[in-house]
């Protein structure tokens, strides 16, 4: 297997989204065996918001759904195996039979898009199309109408999450931790939470920093999150039936599968997943939508907006073991 083909899966398989854009990732190239090996990258922990890992696993799943989308448009299909504590391998085969798949041309065009969006509402012909895309197993995916009582009461679990988050001096110094505050900054690290993404403007840093941690309090985040929902056309929640690593990162594949088939039909969306990261509000929201015996694992919000600037990432030598 040429090294070329490797290093270009993983310069797509990086593309995926992950939390405050850590890019919690590390890969090993086994050449001569085709193979992969894929490890997370305890450096890059979101200890307070992220505690069980769990939206760090699902970050792994997506790049490896990434790396099977570019395999394909090399001519490999892919065998993935993934052990308890979460390090995956993935084992290339060559095909003439294997044909570049119908959403490897979204992996560049996805983007995570936090902005207001226009009001619109998806057809429902849209919708059921939506729900015929592939799920793995244990894992299932809900979708809600605005303004149908299941979204009334996600959009307060999300406000409620707000409260509690923006009360902790913890979780707000790691997401400050990881905001990017102008140009300069962002060029830096080529990673974490880009000034663009809020739309901010490229101001100095130390003034950045000042407006920016202003709007760090429970009242700003709902009345920015209400504004963004309202706006939106769905809900949509991804669940897990096991709170496990493997159906984390299984989940994650799903996800993206999801998300670039979004992006191929113009469909904006962003994570909203405050209610699934505090848990005692995770176990309500699940018994509120009637859904005991899953647990809530990544919520988004959709509808269309404008295009929003991209998140930069890690040179492919800094993810390389």
């Amino acid at each position: 297997m040429k090294r070329n083909d490797l290093l270009f899966m993983i310069e797509q398989a990086v593309k995926a989204p992950s939390g405050h854009n850590t890019q919690p990732w590390l890969f090993r190239l086994l050449e001569n065996e085709d193979k992969v090996e894929l490890y997370p990258n305890a450096d890059k922990e979101l200890k307070v918001v992220d505690t069980d890992r769990r939206e760090l696993f699902i970050s792994l799943g997506c790049a490896v759904e990434n790396l099977s989308l570019a395999a394909s448009s090399k001519g490999y299909s892919l065998d993935v195996s993934i052990t308890e504590d979460g390090v995956i391998t993935v084992q290339f085969t060559f095909s003439d039979s294997v044909k570049e798949h119908a959403l490897f041309k979204q992996i560049g065009e996805r983007q995570t898009n936090r902005s207001v969006y226009n009001g619109s509402v998806l057809k429902e012909s849209l919708i059921y199309s939506l729900q015929e895309i592939g799920k793995v197993d244990n894992a299932n995916v809900y979708m809600w109408l605005n303004g149908s009582p299941e979204f009334c009461v996600i959009a307060d679990y999300v406000l409620r999450g707000n409260e509690i988050q923006m009360k902790s001096k913890e979780f707000k110094k790691e997401l400050s931790d990881w905001i990017r505050y102008n140009r300069s900054h962002t060029l830096q690290t080529r990673d974490g939470l880009s000034y663009e993404a809020f739309g901010a403007p490229d101001f100095p840093r130390w003034m950045s920093e000042l407006i920016m941690k202003s709007f760090l309090n429970p009242f700003m985040q709902n009345k920015g999150d209400k504004k963004k929902i309202q706006s939106s056309s769905h809900f949509i929640l991804f669940t897990t039936r096991n709170d496990s690593v493997v159906d984390w990162i299984n989940l994650g594949r799903t996800l993206e599968r999801f998300l670039l088939e979004l992006t191929s039909r113009g469909i904006a969306y962003a994570f909203l997943n405050q209610p699934c990261e505090v848990k005692p509000l995770s176990v309500g929201m699940a018994r509120s939508l009637l859904l005991e015996k899953e647990y809530p694992a990544i919520l988004i919000r959709i509808g269309y907006g404008k295009k929003m600037p991209y998140s930069l990432r890690k040179p492919i030598d800094d993810v390389l073991i």
